[in-house]
């Protein structure tokens, strides 16, 4: 049998107090990783999380960060560290999709935004996390894209921008940590059915909609991404860095073109 077995392991998730970043604290905890869920409000949220890691007899905390705030996410590294006795594992989760607006119509602040937590965010943690991955001599960073760092979405520029900065940021951090025994990868969620979208897929004529962009015509789970960066974190991944894994039901597949061009 091949064990997934993250057992003495330290990870941190990003925004780990609800939807992807829930799924993917329990599941870390579940194969043995001991886990600090952050939020940057909310307490009550990531404290039931770490109630729920703990009561199933798994080890978890929660820490509390603005992500586009760097002297912020130093002290919580700095924490999140000394509480856990070091960190191995870093999942850049947390992010927001911003207002829609097409250029033009937008408000330049709300692009600032976007990129203040979907990029800076994750560079700022990789930044505070990386000593002490390469005084361990190991690491893994697993940056939290979407589909949309390959597929352009009409009044999101800043979201599908910052992820698509985040694919690159991901494959040029590989690159500059490889030989120091640190793998750095990124996962692009597709359509996925937790609460933030839950007014899409509520809907029979919106769900319909989207099914027919997915060629397996069903949105994927929290736990179907939880499991793809529970891989990658172990190391049944450990030859695998510098590229993004689409999980994604097939959406980046073109359903559309199943019958015809």
């Amino acid at each position: 049998m091949i064990a997934l077995d993250l057992s003495g392991r330290r990870a941190l998730v990003t925004g780990g107090s609800g939807g992807l970043g829930q799924a993917m604290a329990e599941m870390l905890a579940q194969a043995g990783a001991q886990v600090a869920v952050h939020y940057r409000t909310g307490r009550p949220a990531a404290e039931a999380v770490v109630q729920t890691i703990t009561g199933r007899g798994g080890k978890a905390q929660s820490f509390a960060a603005d992500l586009a705030d760097p002297a912020a996410v130093e002290t919580m590294m700095k924490d999140a560290s000394a509480a856990l006795g070091g960190l191995d594992i870093l999942v850049n989760n947390a992010g927001l999709d911003g207002q829609r607006a097409p250029v033009g119509e937008d408000d330049p602040k709300h692009w600032q935004q976007v990129l203040a937590v979907d990029l800076m965010g994750p560079y700022y943690c990789a930044r505070a996390i990386l000593p002490h991955m390469v005084k361990s001599g190991r690491g893994v960073i697993i940056n939290i894209t979407s589909v949309h760092e390959f597929i352009p979405w009409e009044g999101y520029s800043a979201y599908a921008s910052a992820k698509a900065g985040l694919s690159m940021f991901t494959k040029t951090l590989a690159q500059e940590t490889a030989d120091k025994g640190i793998r750095v990868v990124a996962v692009a969620p597709g359509a996925i059915q937790t609460p933030i979208n839950e007014t899409v897929w509520d809907n029979p004529n919106s769900l319909k909609d989207l099914d027919e962009k997915i060629s397996m015509g069903r949105l994927g789970t929290p736990a179907e991404i939880a499991s793809v960066v529970a891989f990658l974190a172990s190391d049944l991944a450990s030859y695998i860095t510098g590229t993004t894994i689409a999980v994604d039901g097939g959406m980046l597949i073109y359903p559309e073109f199943r019958h015809g061009g």
